[in-house]
């Protein structure tokens, strides 16, 4: 109840920082203003901002904030994109289903296990919800799953041998049970589960263009096989399959002493059509609308939203054209959107 007291009497003191700036602004362009000690400038603004709300705000949001404020001084943001938060109403939403708007930063919970090292960063963040762990995969190859039990966090990772290739995605296997990951030159598999060191990792290569990205498609039938889609450089889209029997045969097969088992990708089944002249920057599909989604910076085919199946075949796809193209898209299932972002 203190605290809530506390912020509440910050707001008010931040709202009556804003109101009076903007009536000095506004005198000033009228030309009646005239300066004085409480002259309320950025630097003066920001001082004042910080102090009333602590390390809660990032400096971007209040130098986004004054912005707005002096672009338009009829138009007054709404409190919480100090926070970085934005709202968008409609006015005959009841009152009573409206959802708080309050982040309350202090039941954050932060993961302070590192998990890189210096001059490495994270490319892939994937949630796992039916396991409930997260996990993470490291541009020069360290992939790591977050548990998250009893309210703690523990991880195990695994490092994996390269020559030279980045990683640049990750995802999980849902009927296998595996880690996937795609690098410049292969795909990657961790047996996260095993006990035994020498079938924790499987390398299938060689793959004749740079990967970008891996998304995991996503059925019901419960079959002991798991099925990606990838993206590469050249504008090519892939469908990936795999089954058990892949890697049980391999392990039997291993060097007792190695930790990595290299399988042929022409011992796969793996298909690929050509959707965009530009890189693929990520790949999807979408279960509740039993598509598969692609963007790329084409500008042409930007953006591709279209059954599976067009990857085995020739037909014309659904496809969409953006000006500079798409990097990132996401769908909405409950306002039955997709976003797209260039």
């Amino acid at each position: 109840a203190l605290e809530l007291m506390d912020f509440k009497n910050a707001l008010e003191q931040f709202q009556n920082l804003v109101e009076k700036m903007i009536i000095q602004k506004k005198k000033e362009s009228s030309g009646l203003y005239t300066k004085d000690d409480d002259e309320i400038d950025y630097d003066k603004f920001y001082t004042t901002t910080r102090m009333l709300f602590g390390p809660a705000i990032k400096d971007h949001n209040v130098q986004t904030f004054f912005r707005k404020i002096m672009s338009n001084l009829d138009e007054r943001p709404e409190w919480l994109e100090i926070f970085g938060c934005f709202t968008a109403e409609s006015d005959g939403m009841p009152s009573q289903v409206k959802e708080s708007m309050i982040f309350l930063v202090s039941e954050k919970q932060q993961i302070t296990h590192s998990v890189v090292k210096r001059k490495d960063v994270i490319k892939s963040i994937v949630k796992v919800p039916l396991l409930d762990f997260t996990i993470t995969a490291s541009q020069k190859g360290v992939i790591t799953i977050f548990k998250n039990q009893r309210k703690s966090f523990y991880s195990c990772s695994f490092f994996f041998y390269q020559d030279t290739a980045w990683i640049t995605g990750c995802d999980f296997l849902p009927q296998l049970k595996y880690v996937a990951a795609v690098t410049e030159s292969s795909v990657l598999i961790w047996d996260y589960k095993s006990k035994e060191s020498k079938n924790k990792c499987f390398v299938i290569k060689p793959m004749k263009n740079c990967l970008l990205c891996v998304s995991t498609v996503t059925v019901s039938d419960h079959l002991p096989k798991d099925t990606v889609l990838m993206g590469d450089d050249k504008g090519y889209v892939y469908l990936l399959t795999m089954t058990s029997d892949h890697f049980i045969m391999k392990q039997y097969k291993s060097e007792k002493e190695s930790q990595y088992s290299v399988l042929d990708s022409e011992t796969f089944n793996i298909v690929k059509r050509k959707l965009h002249n530009d890189w693929v920057g990520k790949v999807k599909y979408i279960s509740a609308l039993k598509r598969f989604g692609s963007c790329s910076t084409d500008n042409i085919n930007s953006f591709v939203l279209d059954d599976i199946k067009r990857l085995e075949d020739n037909l014309p796809v659904k496809e969409f054209s953006v000006p500079k193209g798409v990097n990132a898209f996401t769908y909405c299932g409950k306002a039955k959107v997709i976003v797209t972002g260039g």
